[in-house]
């Protein structure tokens, strides 16, 4: 089994390329309240290059395939990816704002944070960076339902650094009531079949897998909303 401290190169993601950014912006929700310019529900996802799917064409990274398993469940949702290749959380919550009011989304899915681990960036800026991400979604009205991704941290910096990253993300959703993603590279991670030739980016076969994990967290939240 591989593990977490073997995962290295997949954290590497954000840091190998830049790209196009959209403007920034001077658990228990109702989710069927807010609609996608379609007339369904909308599903935002906030991410790096992992969710941006860089190296492959959009309709393969996990963002998409969510729409199709959506759409397979009979969930009439909308997704949309707002990855963004390169960005740290500070960068993300620079951009949260103009998301909010552009998108409105009814389920928001903030996977961010590789980027701050590989650059050993403070881990109290990041605890401060997820809070205010979470907050300004949450002056929506109604709010959207919030889950939030976990990540790890390049292991060079030391086992305090990245014990205490990786406490971030289920703390922040405990504190902030928001639904936990355990590391959505488990199985992906240090296998070189499943990345890219650059080892550090998924292939489709790798962002099949990301999906996976993150339906089984993001399916309960959508079914219970269709309960109400």
């Amino acid at each position: 089994m591989i593990s977490r401290y073997s995962l290295l190169p997949l954290l590497l993601v954000a840091a190998c390329a830049d790209a196009k950014r959209e403007p920034s912006s001077d658990a228990s929700t109702d989710v069927e309240r807010e609609v996608a310019p379609g007339g369904r529900p909308l599903i935002l996802f906030v991410g790096t290059s992992l969710t941006a799917g860089l190296g492959l064409d959009p309709s393969l990274a996990y963002p998409a395939l969510i729409q199709r398993k959506l759409d397979e469940a009979g969930l009439e949702y909308e997704t949309y990816n707002a990855g963004v290749s390169g960005e740290t959380s500070a960068g993300a919550r620079d951009r949260i704002g103009w998301l909010m009011e552009r998108r409105k989304p009814a389920v928001l899915v903030v996977e961010t944070g590789a980027n701050d681990g590989l650059r050993g960036l403070d881990v109290g800026a990041l605890r401060s960076n997820l809070e205010a991400i979470v907050d300004r979604a949450r002056r929506e009205v109604p709010p959207p339902v919030v889950l939030i991704v976990g990540m790890e941290a390049a292991p060079n910096y030391g086992r305090g650094y990245t014990s205490a990253f990786r406490a971030v993300f289920p703390e922040i959703a405990a504190a902030k009531g928001a639904v936990y993603v355990p590391f959505i590279l488990d199985g992906v991670a240090g296998v070189d079949s499943l990345n890219q030739g650059d080892g550090i980016h998924p292939t489709a076969s790798g962002q099949r897998i990301m999906a996976e994990s993150m339906w089984q967290a993001l399916e309960p939240v959508l079914r219970e909303a269709a309960r109400r």
